[in-house]
């Protein structure tokens, strides 16, 4: 900050002092049009440019010696275009007359109209006011012999604090900024500038204001500035006191067509000896954004540290990206997003971040940590986070529960992870934990929850713990490998006893089985999408349910019809309100090969019957094959025998899909050698008109699967009903 002042005063002055030089020769002239050539030769001798004075120059003596120009034109640098360095079309300079008695120059008032200013950086980053800011400038107010010249503008220093001026003005000034280095040009219009009386130690009141555009945009920046300034003598120490700036932007390109952000200071001082820096009262308001702060610093160069205190009001992000002409995303909660408030505390230089004392108020989520990035150009990321309660579904677009598909946690962050960019993953270095005491995410309700990140050269790791998991607990992390083209996925998870029914309710608004889970699964896949990842997973898993019951499959219901059937009897009425199987362990493992589940040792123990049952299921479209073989149990183990079933078993067919199974008995497996003496005594009972028009009615009856079913028992049934009909 005090290197551009000093540069702006320095030219500044060099002007006053051209200025000066027609004041210090019409004080005692009468004719000071008539030394226009002298004063043009001793510009021309001091700074190597081009003085032009085209108007008159005008004098006044009493009460102050005044000197009034018409327009003035100072040459450009050497090596620059012939466009003037400066232009001014008018300008006022009064001189209080008594402290000239005392050796002192006190200028009562400048005004400058029509300043404008051409400066210009050349390709190899020269700037076409270096010349008037090197040492060697001094003399064009002080006679300095070479070899002091580098005191760096100590004379200048000096010459500037033996003068005062009572106030300064510039009217509709104009900067024009052409930077042939980066290419980027920048306009300053309609600059004006008034301050009170300025005298190096004190306090000088300014009044700024200009307006900015850059080219080759449709963009521009009303600025508008009042302060307090004060700079000591040696022009290396700055105070701003009560500072306020208003900033502008209008442009078709600006959200609304335009915005305004405005900067309060109460207190702001620099120092050069003492390279630091300190901001007190600071606040940046725009719309309902709020900010506020204190600051300070130490080394004013490349080596610049920074500390300060941030803390930022309450607001709603959904109220500021409407002011912003941001599209707000659909929620399921309409009322999310309203309200945000963060403080921290923070530290910083040119390459690196650091907060701490984070403090994030989301809603009604308190968030709390910190969080650090070192090196801005390669970003390496460290975080230490904390949540007492988070509710993720609140952000989410709506979701039929019905129609989510069952997965695991870390199933559902493979999902979320694989949606990033590959490249993004590549370049990601980060480590840190999340913590939250409760979660809800997919309309599950977590506990104690526990998230740790290692990403790191294309490979990303994490491992995630939930404490409360259903009465249960969960553990599991993930490794996806991105570094060659296909990124490679490796996936571990357990699960200990798991309440499953309350799970399925809050997942799918409906439990398809209850009771307690432990399962456990190693999975590998490969792919860019989540698609292809699911459907080239292979690994094994294994599962127990204990002492639970299957919803909406009655196995008892099922093998009564079968033994009706064979019997000859009508079954029994069904109950329908309680359709489900009691069980006291599932158990099972599996093997799995893109993305197809191979079972062949599950086993089903309930009260009645043992059920052994192999098959597949498919992760891509999660239709089902399975055969259930029930065998029921004649006699309970005792301690001596091993428990016995019948010789006939029951077989259930299961088909459908994760979410909505189906259940049928498998009617041909129980016309056998065995049975078929039984099913024709059956039948011969039947051999009468009453009841073979019952049989043909029963048939008409039928729906159209239970026919296709009957056409797929005809090989066996077929005689058997040659006898009936």
């Amino acid at each position: 900050m005090i290197k551009p002042l000093k540069i702006i005063l320095s030219m500044v002055a060099s002007l006053v002092f051209l200025v000066m030089i027609l004041v210090g020769a019409a004080a005692f002239l009468i004719d000071p049009n008539s030394f226009k050539p002298e004063i043009t030769a001793a510009v021309k001798n001091k700074i190597n440019r081009n003085l032009v004075i085209e108007g008159d120059i005008k004098l006044a003596f009493f009460p102050v010696i005044g000197v009034t120009t018409g327009k003035i034109t100072l040459s450009n640098a050497t090596g620059f275009e012939h466009q003037a360095f400066a232009t001014l079309e008018e300008s006022q300079i009064n001189i209080a007359l008594l402290p000239l008695l005392s050796e002192k120059i006190e200028v009562s008032g400048i005004v400058l109209k029509g300043l404008v200013l051409n400066l210009t950086k050349n390709q190899q980053g020269v700037n076409n006011w270096d010349d008037l800011v090197k040492p060697n400038t001094s003399s064009i107010v002080s006679n300095v012999t070479p070899a002091a010249a580098p005191q760096q503008l100590t004379t200048t220093n000096s010459a500037l604090g033996a003068f005062a001026i009572g106030a300064l003005t510039l009217v509709d000034a104009q900067i024009n900024w052409k930077n042939a280095h980066t290419g980027k040009n920048t306009l300053i219009k309609n600059l004006n500038l008034t301050t009170d009386k300025v005298i190096f130690d004190q306090p000088v009141a300014v009044d700024l204001a200009f307006v900015s555009a850059r080219a080759n945009t449709q963009m521009t920046e009303t600025v508008k500035l009042t302060t307090s300034f004060t700079i000591n003598k040696q022009l290396n120490t700055v105070a701003l006191s009560h500072s306020n700036l208003q900033v502008t932007t209008a442009g078709e390109s600006v959200p609304n067509k335009s915005l305004t952000a405005q900067l309060t200071i109460i207190d702001a001082a620099a120092s050069l000896p003492s390279q630091s820096f300190k901001v007190t009262g600071l606040q940046l308001k725009s719309g309902d954004l709020t900010l506020d702060g204190v600051l300070s610093g130490n080394y004013l160069n490349e080596n610049a540290v920074f500390q300060g205190a941030v803390s930022i009001a309450p607001f709603s992000p959904v109220k500021l990206m409407k002011d912003f002409a941001i599209k707000v995303p659909v929620m399921r909660d309409a009322t999310a997003l309203n309200k945000l408030a963060m403080s921290f505390d923070a530290s910083a230089t040119k390459e690196s971040l650091n907060l701490q004392n984070l403090v994030i108020n989301l809603d009604d989520a308190l968030i709390k940590g910190s969080t650090s990035i070192n090196n801005f150009a390669a970003p390496a990321i460290t975080f230490n986070l904390a949540a007492d309660a988070l509710d993720v579904d609140r952000y989410l677009p709506p979701v039929e529960k019905t129609k989510k598909p069952i997965t695991s946690p870390t199933i559902a962050l493979t999902a979320g992870v694989s949606n990033i960019p590959i490249e993004t993953l590549k370049k990601l270095n980060a480590t840190g934990d999340l913590t939250i005491a409760s979660l809800k995410v997919n309309d599950l309700n977590l506990q104690d929850v526990h998230f740790h990140l290692a990403a790191k050269d294309g490979l990303v790791t994490t491992a995630q713990t939930i404490k409360k998991f259903y009465q249960g607990e969960y553990a599991g992390n993930l490794s996806m490998d991105v570094r060659n083209a296909q990124p490679v996925l490796a996936i571990n998870e357990k699960l200990s006893h798991v309440q499953v029914e309350p799970l399925l309710q809050d997942f799918r608004g409906k439990a398809t089985i209850t009771g307690t889970l432990d399962a456990a699964a190693q999975l590998q896949g490969r792919g860019n999408t989540a698609a292809e990842l699911k459907a080239s997973l292979n690994g094994y898993l294994k599962f127990l349910y204990k002492d639970g019951a299957i919803i909406g499959f009655n196995l008892q219901n099922i093998i009564d019809k079968g033994k009706s059937l064979l019997k000859g009897t009508e079954p029994a009425v069904e109950d329908n309100s309680n359709e489900q199987t009691p069980f006291f362990a599932i158990s099972g493992a599996a093997a799995i090969q893109n993305g197809l589940i191979f079972n062949n040792d599950l086993l089903i123990k309930t009260a009645k019957v043992q059920a052994t049952g192999n098959g597949t299921a498919n992760l891509v479209n999660e239709q089902l094959n399975y055969k259930l073989t029930v065998n029921l149990r004649k006699e309970k183990a005792t301690a001596t025998e091993p428990e016995r079933f019948r010789a006939m078993p029951v077989v259930v067919n299961v088909g459908g899909t994760f979410s909505n199974p189906t259940y049928n008995l498998d009617v041909s497996a129980l016309i056998t050698e065995k049975t078929k003496e039984r099913v024709e005594t059956v039948i011969e009972t039947l051999k009468t008109d009453e009841n073979k028009a019952k049989v043909e009615k029963a048939l008409d009856n039928l729906k159209p699967e239970d026919k296709e079913k009957l056409k797929t028992l005809a090989p066996k049934l077929g005689k058997l009903f040659k006898k009936l009909f």
